[in-house]
């Protein structure tokens, strides 16, 4: 049994997260609290094995108390956030901190919140899965098999799978890289490591629209490349990062002998809006022995299948040991498809890159 604290200083959301979790096997609210003061008392008294988090609490913000709890009894910790900037922000700024993953609360409460309830559920069983410890980018996943993962639409849905172009009239090189849960910080630690003359990257990562924008700059003021939301039909050009906007997919094409961005508004696939998936076989299909191919933590199994047709295609992959994997659901799959050539703790995935870019 899963035990959860609710934290937050509305009553109808801890009523409403209450009534959601009660209805869940596995799960039990041990408490609830409306602020952090009383959080903390409760968190002794009980000892849940998970927490969720308002981002804007009274008397001490969720951030201060986040890093507190951290620093001094590390835990599991999904964040309840806002769709706004300032919601969007504050997430990331937690998810730098150590939460494990986040849950966008709705603008409007009531039934609403019901429509989250599938996406809550599964998040707090994925999250009492995880290792957390005291150190930054502390959370390591115990088990692969932490959270249910329901089958739905496949690629095909968006991209139709075909063979790879047979021929290439260029030699340069493009970079995919995937990722869910645990993603927003492993993605930044492999971009930061990067050369601004590094070859373009596409990123799919799993995120709303208000939070693509935000975790887009804050990548590009910590990077030596310039990353940026992907637009439909730019050019991808070296020494630039393309991060897929949140609801729209993005795949990679051609135009002569340049490589685009094409965003797709098609239906989730793997019940992601964007998918990996959609955006490797794209990779698979137009830039075929010249991608590299990296899948980083993630819940679920987005971005295996397309990994693994970038591999028969003739691009290099990597995915992310389980080791140092938030989650490894996604990299996981991949691994147990024979799609990833190596598999790399995370601080080894840009040498194994850099090794392999010939």
């Amino acid at each position: 049994m899963i035990k959860v604290l609710i934290i937050d200083d509305s009553a109808l959301v801890r009523q409403m997260l209450t009534a959601i979790f009660e209805k869940a096997a596995g799960i039990e609210v041990v408490g609830t609290a409306q602020d952090p003061i009383i959080a903390r008392n409760k968190i002794k008294q009980l000892n849940p094995d998970v927490l969720t988090l308002d981002v804007e609490m009274p008397r001490m913000d969720g951030l201060t108390f986040l890093s507190n709890l951290m620093r001094l009894r590390p835990m599991p910790v999904v964040m309840v956030s806002s769709l706004t900037q300032k919601g969007a922000d504050v997430t990331l700024d937690a998810l730098e901190l150590g939460a494990v993953d986040f849950v966008s609360k709705p603008a409007a409460l009531g039934r609403d919140l019901e429509k989250y309830a599938d996406e809550i559920i599964e998040k707090v069983r994925m999250a009492a899965g995880a290792s957390v410890s005291a150190r930054k980018h502390h959370a390591v996943a115990r088990s692969s098999q932490s959270a249910k993962i329901e089958s739905s639409q496949s690629a095909d849905a968006v991209l139709s799978k075909k063979a790879a172009r047979s021929h290439f009239r260029t030699t340069e090189k493009i970079v995919a890289l995937g990722a869910s849960t645990g993603g927003t910080e492993a993605t930044a630690r492999v971009l930061e490591a990067l050369p601004s003359g590094f070859p373009a990257i596409v990123i799919s990562q799993h995120l709303p629209v208000a939070f693509s924008a935000s975790y887009a700059d804050r990548l590009d003021r910590n990077c030596q490349m310039k990353v940026k939301l992907a637009e439909n039909g730019e050019q991808i050009i070296p020494g630039h990062v393309y991060l897929a906007p949140g609801e729209q997919h993005l795949l990679v094409e051609r135009d002569g002998a340049r490589y685009v961005c094409r965003l797709n508004d098609g239906p989730p696939v793997n019940r992601h809006r964007p998918s990996v998936d959609v955006m490797f076989r794209s990779v698979a299909q137009n830039v075929g022995p010249n991608a590299l191919g990296v899948l980083l933590t993630g819940m679920g199994a987005d971005g295996a299948e397309g990994m693994k047709e970038m591999l028969d295609a003739g691009a290099f992959t990597v995915a992310q040991d389980e080791a140092t994997s938030v989650v490894w659901g996604m990299p996981g799959a991949a691994c147990k498809l024979g799609a990833a050539k190596e598999v790399k703790a995370l601080d080894k995935v840009v040498p194994t890159l850099l090794e392999n870019l010939d």
